[in-house]
């Protein structure tokens, strides 16, 4: 089998190996590939896995030996699933590889938040706390998080695993989920309604898919619903936030941070005006990235893979 990664530097900059890929068939990977070198790059290819490059009709039509796509991520809305589907080409993900790490994320971005612990390392290797009069100092509030309550929207995998860490804080955890009330993990309350869970989360964490209902579901109604010392926290899909609104209400004061890991559009332009919003802390979509969590989606790569050649595939969405 003829295999290509169009995008590896992702999933593997260098720090890992691709020898389980290659004992399955004759492999070329690529750094990137740009939408006009796709045809070039994918041209001989039976097996192909994408993680951010875009497989439309067009694409996928032009490429004659292709069997197989392998999205090396959970999300697959990069790949035309319809096109695939006509012309019998199998197409599998990679779910709840993240998980762990990317609820972990969810916390570094609280705890940044609450506690600016890189702040005041910063401060004091610039000789602050050496020249302070006091034993100690701040000048930031700091936040207790046991008693408050965390809303989550949406409790699939990360969702459920954000909800368990929220509880041993000592925060109270509630969602606003499809699901019934007597099926939610132990501890988590059901929100009535996503108004409801606006208006008493301190923390609000965003964890559910990119549809057209969900899209901009964070805008400046939901927004003024919220607390003015709440946090929202996304971690899920930039376009689930209206960008402009968030930047606005957080430099009225309207809101007092939010954590974000990733943006409408990535890498972000640069006029999106959350890179220069007060009390905004954004990281490079990297919650996913941990070593642990990149070894597990190529262990899973490989078995998907591996699994269709045997003619069993695994994790299949078409």
């Amino acid at each position: 089998m003829k295999i290509t990664v169009l995008d590896g530097y992702g999933l593997n900059p260098g720090d890992m190996s691709w020898d389980g890929l290659s004992s399955l068939g004759e492999i070329k990977v690529y750094d990137r590939t740009s939408p006009g070198e796709l045809l070039a790059h994918a041209a001989d290819a039976e097996i192909l896995l994408t993680n951010k490059v875009v497989l439309n009709r067009e694409a996928i039509m032009a490429l004659p030996h292709l069997k197989y796509i392998g999205v090396v991520a959970t999300g697959y809305n990069i790949v035309d699933i319809e096109a695939a589907r006509e012309k019998g080409i199998t197409v599998t993900n990679i779910p709840a590889y993240s998980t762990t790490s990317v609820a972990q994320m969810v916390f570094a971005l609280i705890l940044a938040i609450t506690n600016r612990v890189e702040y005041y390392a910063a401060e004091n290797r610039a000789g602050r706390w050496s020249k302070s009069v006091d034993f100690c100092y701040w000048d930031h509030p700091i936040t207790e998080l046991s008693g408050k309550t965390m809303g989550i929207v949406g409790l699939g995998h990360i969702g459920c695993e954000v909800s368990r860490i929220a509880q041993a804080f000592g925060m109270k955890a509630q969602a606003y989920t499809s699901k019934e009330a007597d099926k939610l993990p132990q501890g988590v309350n059901k929100a009535e309604s996503m108004e409801m869970l606006l208006s008493q989360s301190d923390i609000l964490s965003l964890h559910c898919p990119l549809t057209d209902d969900t899209r901009n579901m964070i805008d400046a109604e939901a927004l003024a619903l919220m607390k003015p010392s709440a946090i929202l926290i996304n971690t899920g899909r930039g376009p689930l936030v209206d960008e402009q609104a968030l930047a606005d209400a957080l430099n009225s004061g309207k809101l007092r941070a939010a954590g974000l890991d990733v943006l409408s559009s990535e890498p972000p332009a640069a006029d999106n005006p959350l890179l220069s919003a007060r009390n905004c802390y954004i990281t490079p979509h990297l919650g996913w990235a941990t070593v642990e969590s990149r070894h597990r989606l190529m262990d899973i790569a490989v078995e998907n893979v591996a699994n269709f050649i045997a003619g069993q595939p695994s994790n299949v969405i078409n």
